[in-house]
């Protein structure tokens, strides 16, 4: 059974960390802590700049701390279990026999083609709220660079340690069945997001990130999705032609529902292939780490 080596340092360090259900709530508490912090963090540093640019490099502080309290508990834990347990990788790297290559095409096409399959979603929800509207464009409305760093950067970063690395990885560490493991974290990564118009097509996009993990274990990819998919939609809002455009069906006119229809179809083909990828351990992908100084 593959033991976990040359893993990122600052994963490594969370790996004896196994939150078990129960955890989730403490990370889910930990989180909402964390947002406090952070919008109180905004606040002072809106007051001291006095300038309307101060709320968007704001966020380039905010948001990270945001997820601090989360890792510093999360660090803690590792920190103490790591002398006498074993621990469950972070990132792991069990692609055979894809390939690193084509498992980065594929995970690449999937979040493309789930943003178009999932767009009809947003159909059926009631319009959404102007003050919320006008919050989510300020999101990719500012500085390219800002909004990069915070959209591209930030949150594939800590939502994917998080909700994948954290929450996953601990419910498949103790033994939960990986359909129910993978729901679950889906349905968390969609909390975060705190609105429906977010958190429908996050929970969906969640499953597929689940689903990945699960047989990679590799958190390397779950953050090049939500890279990819983020950035598509930065992207999209900087186009002058297309910040008018709020859905792929505004974007593709008539041609929308054909390229649905191959959407689900590539969906289903690249499921097929990751299928391909057998999990280690019903438990999934995730290598095992030995303790530092011998186990209990």
């Amino acid at each position: 059974m593959r033991r976990a080596r040359g893993n990122f340092n600052l994963f490594r360090r969370y790996a004896w960390c196994v939150p078990a259900a129960a955890d989730v709530f403490i990370l889910l508490a930990l989180l909402l802590v964390g947002a406090l912090l952070g919008s109180l963090v905004t606040i002072l540093f809106a007051k001291a700049l006095g300038t309307a640019a101060s709320m968007e490099y704001a966020t380039l502080i905010s948001y990270p701390i945001m997820f601090l309290p989360a890792m510093i508990w999360a660090a803690s834990r590792s920190g103490r279990a790591s002398a006498s347990h074993k621990g469950l990788a972070l990132d792991s790297a069990n692609v055979k026999p894809l390939g690193w290559v084509l498992c980065v095409l594929l995970v690449s096409l999937l979040t493309l083609a789930l943003g178009v399959s999932c767009d009809p979603i947003g159909g059926l929800l009631p319009d959404m709220p102007d003050f919320l509207k006008n919050a989510l464009e300020s999101l990719t409305a500012g500085k390219f660079w800002v909004n990069f760093l915070c959209v591209s950067i930030f949150a594939p970063f800590f939502e994917e340690w998080l909700c994948r690395g954290m929450v996953l990885r601990g419910l498949l560490g103790h033994k939960m069945n990986p359909v129910w493991a993978i729901v679950l974290s889906a349905v968390f990564f969609a909390l975060i997001h705190l609105n429906p118009w977010q958190a429908i097509p996050a929970f969906i996009l969640g499953l597929f990130f689940g689903y990945v993990y699960y047989r990679t274990g590799s958190l390397k990819l779950t953050m090049l999705m939500h890279f990819v998919n983020n950035t598509a939609a930065l992207v999209i809002g900087h186009i002058e032609a297309l910040k008018d455009k709020e859905t792929w069906m505004d974007v593709l006119g008539p041609s929308f529902w054909y390229c649905f229809v191959g959407s689900l179809l590539l969906v289903a083909l690249i499921v097929l292939a990751f299928q391909r990828i057998a999990p280690l351990r019903p438990s999934g992908s995730c290598d095992i780490v030995e303790p530092l100084f011998g186990e209990e």
